[in-house]
């Protein structure tokens, strides 16, 4: 299994190819293909490669699949035996990334993402027709 530790908005995340993860929130447009070039470690089958801090050339490719909010946080303030309270709110953004590609620092691809096919709305639109014309039948038969 392979693997690279990154660095990015201050934190480290291990990852992996078609792994999910939610990092700090980056100004990019949704669907958009993003590089990680702070790549700190690489793991392959058969050797590690660790930077002093980075890897020249290694990059990580990721695609941004959504900016989301995370849930509220409450801050509350309470002064006791004053009459003082407050309470505020907090939402951090986040973006949603899932990784594609993990390049080593000559360019080589270490891991990528496997594709799965889904299945298409057009095969669920053919067995809801299907369903319509059994009761079309149904219903001749009953006005006979």
């Amino acid at each position: 299994m392979s693997f690279a530790i990154i660095e990015t908005g201050g934190k480290q995340y291990k990852v992996s190819p078609s792994q999910i993860l939610k990092v700090e929130k980056l100004n990019i447009e949704k669907g958009k293909t993003i590089q990680f070039k702070n790549v700190l470690l690489l793991n392959d089958s058969k050797n590690t490669e660790i930077g002093n801090p980075n890897i020249n050339g290694a990059i990580v490719e990721a695609k941004l699949l959504d900016n989301i909010k995370d849930r509220t946080i409450l801050v509350f303030h309470k002064r006791r035996r004053k009459h003082s309270r407050k309470k505020n709110g907090h939402r951090q953004t986040h973006s949603k990334v899932q990784i594609t590609k993990i390049l080593s620092g000559g360019g080589k691809i270490i891991a990528e993402a496997k594709i799965e096919k889904k299945l298409t709305k057009p095969t669920q639109k053919i067995e809801k027709d299907k369903i319509e014309d059994k009761k079309v039948k149904v219903k001749k038969v009953i006005k006979k």
